[in-house]
């Protein structure tokens, strides 16, 4: 179910009114557990069991880190708590993947590889199983005694603390793409929620600006970026312009994702975490994944990098971990050699960085700035290709882009890509204007209900085909 079609308004709006009926307010809970299973089970039913296999794993393994007796019992239930995560999201992500190897190098009957092959991909996977490890270690780490800022609770009552992980694991605004949450941020807001309580203002503004990102920039992009698979017959200008495009596609597409799930989350009462913050502006790759896709990386950075040791093991574990956990944040995107490609790039891009900021210092000069920003834009465009070709279709599009200076420009390509993307580039320079200038935030909070109809406009007469969130495939 997408959230740019009727059946999610729908879903949202009965969701809502039976939600906030007060002969209803002790059930709350389950009524968005209804809802999230209806959701999620809208186009394939039978993963539904798949998703409450996920949630009981957790809720009992949670359940009894919190309640174990010894340390010994402790990190079994953790350990196994987590095992199973990992095993389940093996078997349905990277089932081609490892059935392959198993054909290739091992005398395993083919009926069964072909069965395991043939396992479906659940949409949101990769979400939902990084939320329930979340939960299982954040148990474990309270449990053991770490001094942490925040205290997750966990009733006596396991029937309510099974309802609370099912709740936390399939809460749909945020099931099949993010952000993803973790659990000492999320199961502490569990309680009753009030319409009074809703953020009218702040939530409206939040829904158009993601739906208008989504629907009136991506989709219509991505009508005009497809365009780059056929390479051989675009001129380079257009090449170009097309990468470009596709680069500013997936972060509308991506965060404007994120934005619709903030915002339907608010109306219940409940508060996700940001997912980015002006990505394109950063100044180097290690700013670009503190800005970019912001829960995954700080989800890799705390259950993956700092286990790992992080910086505190010297230069070379250091540079080793870097690379280790964008690999495997690169294939937690997809079970193939490109996302592995990509995961390895933008690990040698942090690895490159770190080692040459040892021995250069720029002078902090505005052209400098610019300059660097434009760099890591650059690189990260050309990293986005592994999400659209193979690699003889990268090393194809590298060619055309060198040798197709002669050919014709696609004129019609690059004017919508233009008039697209523009929205996105005023996003940006509103942004920077608005932290350089206080005259300029005046003005521009001046014009914001002129721009916020103009966003609600073209969202119900300049919206593009309706296609899939890019990140509903991880």
């Amino acid at each position: 179910m997408l959230f740019n079609s009727y059946p999610f308004l729908f879903l949202v709006l009965v969701t809502f009114v039976l939600y906030y009926t007060p002969q209803l307010k002790k059930a709350q809970l389950y009524i968005l557990i209804l809802s999230s299973f209806i959701f999620y089970s809208w186009h394939a039913p039978l993963l539904l069991l798949l998703l409450i296999v996920s949630g009981s794993i957790n809720a009992l393994s949670s359940y009894l880190v919190y309640y174990a007796e010894n340390d010994k019992k402790r990190k079994l239930a953790a350990s196994l708590g987590v095992i199973f995560n990992i095993l389940i999201l093996i078997a349905f992500k990277y089932n081609g993947m490892l059935g392959h190897a198993l054909s290739d190098n091992l005398s395993v009957e083919k009926e069964w590889i072909d069965w395991f092959v043939l396992l479906p991909l659940p949409i949101g996977i990769s979400f939902y199983t990084f939320q329930g490890i979340s939960l299982v270690v954040d148990v474990f780490r309270q449990s053991r005694g770490d001094r942490e800022p925040w205290h997750i609770e966990i009733p006596k009552s396991f029937a309510k603390h099974y309802r609370d992980t099912l709740f936390f694991i399939s809460f749909f605004p945020q099931l099949i793409a993010g952000p993803i949450v973790k659990a000492h941020d999320f199961m502490p807001q569990i309680g009753t929620k009030y319409l009074s309580g809703i953020k009218w203002e702040s939530t409206f503004k939040i829904l158009v600006l993601g739906y208008f990102l989504k629907m009136v920039v991506a989709d219509n992009l991505q009508n005009q970026t497809f365009w780059i698979a056929f390479y051989d017959i675009q001129s380079t200008l257009t090449l170009l312009v097309m990468m470009f495009g596709y680069s500013v596609q997936i972060f509308a597409d991506f965060a404007g994702y994120s934005l619709i799930a903030i915002g339907i989350a608010s109306l219940f009462g409940y508060k996700l975490p940001e997912n980015f913050d002006f990505p394109y502006l950063s100044r180097s790759f290690g700013e670009f994944w503190k800005r970019w896709h912001m829960t995954l990386g700080l989800w890799l950075k705390e259950y993956l990098y700092i286990p790992l040791g992080g910086n505190r093991k010297g230069e070379l574990r250091n540079y080793l971990n870097l690379m280790v956990v964008m690999v495997l944040g690169g294939l937690w995107h997809g079970a193939s050699v490109n996302y592995l490609l990509w995961g390895a790039y933008h690990g040698s891009l942090l690895v490159g960085e770190r080692f040459f900021s040892h021995f250069i210092h720029l002078p902090q000069y505005t052209f400098v700035k610019v300059l660097q920003a434009a760099t890591v834009f650059v690189l990260v465009t050309f990293g986005w290709l592994f999400f659209q070709l193979d690699m003889q279709g990268f090393l194809g599009l590298m060619h055309a882009i060198t040798h197709n200076t002669s050919v014709n420009h696609n004129r019609g390509v690059l004017l919508m890509i233009f008039f697209y993307t523009l929205p996105v580039l005023v996003y940006y320079a509103n942004y920077v204007l608005s932290s350089k200038s206080s005259s300029y935030v005046v003005y521009s909070e001046s014009v914001m209900p002129w721009v916020y109809g103009f966003m609600l406009f073209s969202i119900i007469f300049q919206s593009g085909n309706a296609n899939a969130f890019i990140y509903f495939q991880f």
